[in-house]
């Protein structure tokens, strides 16, 4: 026994508890609009900060302190006055960012309450559904990935495959699987004009929530919604593409034989996936304690809860996300492009 080791450990894991307890502060200062409050209005007191946002000012002393204390908020002791930096504003106001974290805290919040289930699941062995995790996943999920898609996708992914972006600007039939709220097809369909879009999900009230949003966007006429699987959605299509959810289906493999049927003659599969290297050693750094994590909550129990139950995982890597396309079928496979959180296949049949 090494006892500096274990108080080194002990207090890597009382850092992992006030990280965890920290999640919880931020979905508390989105949801009162404590952050909005404070971007761009210099110090303030409790007090202040309480009048501005119509609540209790004992509340929201004490979460001034816990933000102060994670390091999110400046302090100072002379005045008694909070802080909300510009740069830290961008990240926990401005959803437009890329760098906005609010969606991960709300999202992964309701995550974690789903830890009961989860521990059950480990037991049985017959994972949780999507669909039995609580709404703010969802909600969250899509906050979290859409900034990256406003910044990444038109500008950089589609560019980035083969004769992709001609056949949009000049007109091109859409098929975007998994599509959640709508946040990826919306953003294609504005992008894109003389193009179709039709967006499936198993899940029906994120197709009604994304059957919303294009009615308020303007394009519910060129984007569709339509409850389906990724082994049935139908129709013959220039283009599908797949945003972050391979790797939660039951049967990629299933799911990637359909795609190959569903494709028209040149047609090509976009599909994006969470960043990660092939070995699992490579991955034991900040991303990969994150994506593992919620793939041990959510990614994976999803698929465990489906036929066949592959459990790809949110770090499934190039090498095994090319092997499970080839076993479909497809052959031409490529990595068309990266980001530091995101992998971008393009395959063609």
């Amino acid at each position: 026994m090494d006892p500096s080791k274990l108080e080194s450990f002990v207090n890597q894991a009382l850092g992992d508890l006030g990280s965890a307890l920290t999640a919880s502060m931020v979905v508390i200062g989105d949801k009162l609009g404590l952050y909005r409050a404070m971007a761009g209005a210099g110090p303030l007191t409790s007090k202040e900060l309480a009048d501005r946002t119509s609540t209790h000012e004992r509340s929201v002393r004490e979460w001034l302190a816990a933000q102060a204390a994670a390091g999110y908020l400046d302090y100072d002791a002379m005045s008694n006055r909070y802080s909300l930096s510009d740069e830290h504003a961008v990240a926990l106001t401005d959803e437009e960012s890329p760098a906005c974290v609010l969606g991960g805290f709300q999202g992964m919040s309701a995550a974690i309450r789903a830890t009961p289930k989860v521990v059950e699941a480990f037991r049985h062995g017959k994972g949780l559904g999507w669909d039995q995790h609580e709404p703010d996943l969802f909600l969250g999920t899509e906050r979290f990935f859409r900034p990256g898609y406003n910044t990444h996708l038109v500008g950089e992914w589609i560019p980035a495959l083969e004769g992709v972006q001609k056949k949009l600007e000049a007109g091109a039939r859409v098929a975007d699987v998994g599509c959640g709220h709508g946040a990826s097809t919306l953003i294609l369909a504005k992008a894109y004009p003389k193009s179709t879009f039709t967006g499936f999900d198993y899940h029906a009230p994120s197709i009604e929530r994304a059957r919303e949003r294009a009615k308020q966007a303007g394009l519910g006429e060129r984007a569709k919604f339509e409850i389906a699987s990724a082994k049935s959605f139908p129709g013959q299509y220039d283009l599908v593409a797949f945003f972050d959810c391979l790797h939660d289906m039951g049967d990629p493999v299933g799911a990637a034989a359909h795609v190959r049927q569903s494709l028209g003659k040149d047609g090509t599969w976009l599909l994006v996936e969470p960043f990660a290297h092939d070995q699992v050693q490579e991955n034991l750094n900040p991303l990969g304690r994150l994506f593992y994590s919620v793939s041990t909550l959510v990614c994976t129990q999803a698929s465990l809860a489906q036929d066949v139950g592959a459990a790809l995982g949110a770090q499934a890597g190039y090498a095994r996300l090319e092997k499970v396309l080839k076993e479909a079928g497809f052959t031409r496979v490529r990595k068309a492009t990266q980001t530091p959180f995101n992998l971008v296949l393009e395959a063609r049949p």
